[in-house]
């Protein structure tokens, strides 16, 4: 008998039918002899309403009391859930987060998990239950109620799979796997039967919304027997694993794109060591994530660099930058928005050269310029105006052969190796 986690996320569960649906297939798998554990989100646009509701009274809530509101959506969930379940002649219990026994830090609205007490789980099993857990949330060790932050219940799931050793963590969701790049963008994108880790968290990082990031770092790091597949139909998944079988040729798996892009640029910056680290330091300290960093060269003894970061940062990143301006002195500032980061990953890109002159010769090709560009072992990403996005995407999936059977060697004759 094997132990299995399965996720729902709220499309899934987003109406009486669906919940329906959901049960009948969380009871077929417990009738083929699996123990189940499922996790299921907050259902349709219950989170969204309820952000929108707030936000009418408080336009600036406590981070405390829209945990305390946004949990009850996974609550709602679990209940009915259940109860569903109960109604087909099987037995259900419903935990949420802190009762099936996740601990966080204290950080409201996007805490880190520290520990998780499954003693209550095991026990509801033994019991023979189908167990279901809210998603997203947690309690702090000195008992508040926390939330993992957006995308959070695929890291219960996955986090939840680990800590009680199952055999398989199932996540199911409105695609019927992991794609080449969006569906809705490129038609002919291909469903990936299985793809690595380190792959994966790449294309979560860089906008894929199949997985949350986090999510697929706890499957990393204990090795979860992680599966992506449609809560609507029967279809194979992907299965996301440390090696994926690579298919001849193909050295890009996919691409990703990350609409939530703006640019900081700034001038007449003294070249004296220790002026970055004050930057982007002061920006850190005020929670502000960046991405790329540029810097051009020295002219006169004064620099200049920029970088990107989310556009919802951009205003705030300003005021940081303005506010230090007497301990680093500086010309001026400009910024940028309306901007996409495009990126293509694929572990095969390590031993192929020439796979980045392909991509910025794909995009020029179309007469679009490249803002800024940012490598790794397994990626490339590059930062252009956002209106062209969908012919760009489309541009980079055709020129690695993704939209087709045939193999396609990039770089020129040094790669047919």
């Amino acid at each position: 008998m094997s132990l299995i986690v399965m996720k729902f996320g709220g499309s899934s569960v987003g109406s009486p039918e669906r919940m329906q649906r959901v049960a009948k297939r969380i009871v077929e798998r417990q009738q083929e002899g699996h123990k189940i554990v499922v996790v299921v989100s907050a259902m349709g646009d219950t989170t969204d309403d309820l952000i929108d509701q707030s936000k009418l009274l408080n336009p600036n809530p406590p981070a405390r009391e829209m945990d305390m509101l946004l949990t009850t959506g996974e609550q709602i969930s679990i209940a009915l859930l259940s109860m569903t379940i109960h109604s087909l002649g099987y037995q259900a219990v419903s935990y949420t987060g802190w009762q099936a026994g996740f601990r966080t830090d204290s950080v409201h609205s996007k805490a880190r998990i520290t520990d998780i007490r499954p003693e209550r789980i095991f026990k509801a099993l033994d019991e023979g239950n189908i167990v279901v857990v809210a998603g997203f949330q947690a309690m702090s060790e000195d008992g508040e109620i926390t939330t993992l932050g957006r995308g959070g219940s695929d890291t219960t799931a996955v986090a939840l799979a680990a800590a009680i050793q199952a055999d398989l963590c199932e996540i199911y969701t409105d695609v019927d796997g992991v794609y080449s790049t969006d569906p809705r963008v490129v038609k002919v994108a291909r469903k990936l039967n299985e793809i690595s880790y380190d792959e994966m968290l790449e294309l979560a990082h860089l906008g894929a919304a199949v997985l949350h990031p986090r999510a697929v770092e706890y499957a990393k790091h204990n090795n979860v027997c992680l599966v992506v597949r449609s809560s609507f139909t029967q279809n194979d998944g992907t299965y996301v694993k440390e090696e994926a079988v690579m298919e001849q040729g193909v050295v890009v798996r996919g691409i990703a794109f990350d609409k939530n892009v703006a640019r900081i640029s700034i001038m007449g910056v003294q070249d004296i060591p220790g002026v970055l680290a004050k930057v982007f330091g002061a920006l850190a300290k005020n929670g502000i994530d960046v991405d790329i960093i540029v810097q051009s060269g020295v002219l006169d003894g004064k620099a200049d660099f920029s970088f990107t970061l989310s556009n919802s940062d951009k205003e705030k990143a300003l005021s940081v930058i303005e506010s230090i301006r007497g301990e680093i002195p500086f010309r001026e500032t400009s910024s940028e928005d309306n901007l996409v980061k495009v990126s293509i990953v694929g572990a095969g890109m390590v031993s192929n050269p020439g796979v980045a002159a392909t991509m910025f010769e794909a995009i020029s090709r179309i007469g679009v310029s490249i803002k800024m560009v940012s490598t790794s072992e397994i990626k490339v990403s590059c930062v252009i105006n956002a209106d062209p996005l969908q012919d760009v995407v489309r541009a980079l999936h055709t020129a690695y052969g993704l939209d087709t059977n045939e193999q396609v060697f990039v770089g020129g004759p040094q790669d047919r190796r």
